[in-house]
């Protein structure tokens, strides 16, 4: 685990350009960067999980099959000496007798643009941003692990340190916050505690890609 980048008593405030505003002593604040994971050539690579999508696969599939079994069926009734369908003739006309610059033409325009652009991301993402994927020991298993489990798992983990009154974890794919209260204990020696507690669970976790820590403790609200 690397040294923290920033800690000491108070919380250092930070305006939207990065300048420090103020120092508040009420609260006491650090983050690191975890060490990677060392390499010893055992296992694959653990990439994201992607998701099946089946919904909107289905979906798309079954509209793209009802309009060209439509369109197709309408085309070989021409060829066979049939007229074509009314609707096909009706938005045959239309579309000539409109001009382009319409702003109906565009507003569909852009629509369908945007359900494409929607498509192609769909296809091209892998999803499941709420599993995160563990370290392949062996290269034929790979197992992912949900971020809510791991925040109650560092939650309950924060729960255990001296002086913790309450806290809240919340677990990215790249940081993990946490956020605690203290009623007893200096402010920094309970972050330090929370810092190695929750350092050494992120490590249990198994990881491919440990997540860098945030942690900040302040004092509970005085009610009035």
């Amino acid at each position: 685990m690397s040294e923290p980048v920033a800690g000491g008593t108070g919380q250092e405030r930070e305006d939207e350009r990065g300048g420090v505003l103020e120092l508040d002593p009420s609260s006491s604040a650090t983050r690191y960067e975890p060490e990677p994971p060392a390499d010893d050539g055992a296992g694959g690579r653990a990439g994201r999980f992607w998701s099946s999508r089946r919904i909107p696969a289905a979906l798309v599939a079954l509209v793209v099959l009802g309009a060209a079994a439509l369109l197709l069926y309408d085309i070989a009734a021409v060829r066979a000496g049939h007229p074509a369908m009314a609707w096909r003739r009706e938005l045959a006309g239309e579309l000539a007798r409109q001009p382009l610059d319409q702003t109906w033409v565009l507003v569909a325009a852009a629509v369908a643009m945007a359900l494409g652009v929607w498509l192609v991301a769909l296809a091209l993402t892998p999803g499941l941003r709420g599993v995160l994927p563990m370290r392949r020991d062996f290269g034929e298993v790979r197992a992912g692990l949900d971020r809510d489990a791991a925040a109650l798992v560092l939650r309950d983990r924060a729960m255990e340190v001296s002086g913790v009154q309450s806290a809240r974890v919340r677990v990215g794919r790249s940081r993990v916050k946490a956020r605690a209260q203290s009623h007893f204990r200096e402010l920094d020696d309970v972050r330090a505690d929370l810092r190695d507690v929750l350092g050494a669970g992120i490590r249990e976790l198994g990881l491919a890609s440990p997540p860098a820590l945030s942690v900040r403790v302040r004092r509970p609200t005085k009610k009035r």
